[in-house]
């Protein structure tokens, strides 16, 4: 895999999936390796990808200093890659707990900024974020699904606090919209593909600590922005999303039907025309 040097020192990584305009894609997990982001749904046949790992993260190196880990430490790893491809300006994908790194850039960087597109993505940088009760807001929506009854008790002990391991394998259908055997491959991967100990980092204390200038800065910022939920997700619901959306002035929402998530494993072919069409249209 290709590779650079962060500003510490540390080697990062990142995969390449396609030919053309690149779309540099941020994993989230937190500190899952971009492994699991896959093709995004066939999107190499419209773009360039570059996949990132992030630090302590599948091909990246570990870093002398385990505090690099926490998020707003690593907006400094996205422009290290930004320069090390030497773009001016570019589109820019984060997915779930990637989303707080990406707004963080953006903040700091705006100019660098072409599109920003967040995928099911947190905005605990904005001060925006999700609670149990959204959770089980968007579990009761799965009442029909021959898994529901089990998983939904697993599901409430993980938000509650009291849910032992085999809960979080229990409750895994719900962060998808197809309970099929990609998403059963895909959630069984995760364990191995994210780094725990980084993951307790990442959102650590002063990781969101001025969500209040974070958002002053995004007021202002110049490139488009799609915030795209899954119907069925409860992280964020779709009018969290649509809050998400309003804090940056030329945003759109839109909400991809029985998905979860993970949307380019509920429908691949929506998710990857979806994400094409925003970032091929004209500024």
């Amino acid at each position: 895999m290709p590779s650079f040097t962060a500003a510490d020192g540390t080697e990062l990584a990142h995969r390449v999936e396609g030919e053309g305009e690149p779309l540099l894609c941020l994993p989230g997990g937190p500190m899952r390796a971009g492994r699991y982001l896959g093709d995004l749904g066939g999107l190499p046949a419209h773009r360039r990808l570059v996949l990132a790992d992030l630090r302590g993260t599948g091909a990246s190196g570990v870093p002398a200093d385990p505090a690099g880990y926490r998020c707003d430490r690593q907006v400094g790893d996205v422009e290290a890659l930004r320069a090390h491809l030497g773009l001016e300006r570019f589109d820019l994908l984060a997915h779930s707990a990637g989303g707080d790194l990406a707004i963080l850039y953006a903040a700091r960087y705006p100019a660098r900024v072409r599109t920003l597109t967040l995928v099911t993505a947190r905005a605990r940088a904005l001060g925006v974020d999700f609670t149990p009760e959204h959770r089980l807001e968007a579990a009761a929506l799965r009442t029909a699904e021959p898994w529901f009854e089990g998983a939904y008790e697993a599901y409430a002990r993980i938000w509650d606090g009291t849910a032992d391991d085999s809960d979080f394998d229990t409750a895994a259908p719900f962060f998808h919209g197809r309970w099929d055997a990609a998403a059963r491959a895909h959630a069984a991967a995760e364990e191995a593909q994210t780094n725990e100990g980084a993951a307790r980092v990442y959102a650590s204390a002063g990781a969101f600590a001025d969500p209040a200038a974070v958002r002053d800065a995004v007021a202002s910022l110049d490139a488009r922005v799609l915030v795209l939920a899954g119907e069925w997700d409860s992280g964020p619901l779709p009018r969290v999303a649509a809050t998400i959306a309003g804090l940056f002035p030329r945003s759109e929402t839109v909400v991809q039907a029985r998905s979860g998530h993970f949307p380019w494993l509920d429908d691949p072919a929506r998710f990857s025309a979806t994400v094409a069409a925003f970032l091929d249209r004209e500024p």
